[in-house]
This record gives structure tokens, sequence and C-alpha cells, in this order.
């Protein structure tokens, strides 16, 4: 099981009808083939981090994570959501130990990003990122 786990805050200017609209887009690409369960809502972490809301999936192994990385309503839901984020913070974990599995998601994230210089730019227009 692969766990992908997003934490963010939205720009200062994006009034309360909008976040619900893109928790909703965030619901919708949660629900796809790939995810076996997730979490999305407020974050609880230390407010002094700065994040007000989280985003958590688990996808069940790397070919899962292939896929989901390119369904249409993942790459549609980045194109509305990514725009309206101030800070996005992104951590992993699983529960397969293989020593390798890092690079290969990195692999996979990567090309996703030389395939699609959209998403790419998205990401980069955030103002406070860390894809760890």
């Amino acid at each position: 099981m692969i766990i992908n786990f997003l934490r963010f805050r939205f720009r200062d200017e994006v009034d309360e009808p909008t976040k619900a609209h893109a928790l909703s887009v965030l619901r919708g690409i949660a629900s796809s083939e790939s995810v076996v369960f997730s979490v999305i809502g407020q974050d609880l972490g230390d407010p002094a981090a700065g994040y007000t809301h989280s985003y958590c999936i688990g996808i069940p192994d790397l070919a899962a994570l292939a896929r989901y990385l390119r369904e249409p309503v993942h790459c549609q839901g980045d194109r509305f959501f990514l725009p309206l984020l101030a800070k996005l913070s992104r951590s992993a974990s699983s529960d397969d130990l293989d020593p390798g599995l890092r690079d290969r998601i990195g692999a996979l994230v990567r090309q996703r990003l030389e395939d699609d210089p959209e998403w790419a730019a998205l990401l980069a227009g955030i103002p406070d990122v860390q894809l760890g």
C-alpha cells in the first residue's frame, strides 16, 4: 500500500464556496478506481505550520499509482485545484519495504512532469511547495 498525504492552504483570496468546490473536486479524484481509501478535510497538524486542509489517499501498488497519476479525473481536477493553493506539502509512506520504491515513484512523477508541462507549471506556480 502506498499512502500519499498532502497538506495545503488555499490562497487568501479564495472564497468559501470555491474552497468547498475544490474539496469536492478532490473527493472526485479520490473516488477513482486506483484509490482504495481517502480522507479529505481539515488539517489537524500544528496551526503554526500554516496548513488548513489535507488530502490522504491509499493506493494499492505502483501500477495503480501509475494509473492514478494519469487518470483524466486527476489531471482535470489538478487544473482546477492547484492554482488555488498558497502552500502545499507532500509526503508518502508504504508498507512495501522495497528500498527502490521511492525511486520508482519519483520516476513516475518525473515522467508525468515531462509529459505534462502544464501540470509542471501549475505546481511551480504554488508560492510555497514541498513535494518531498
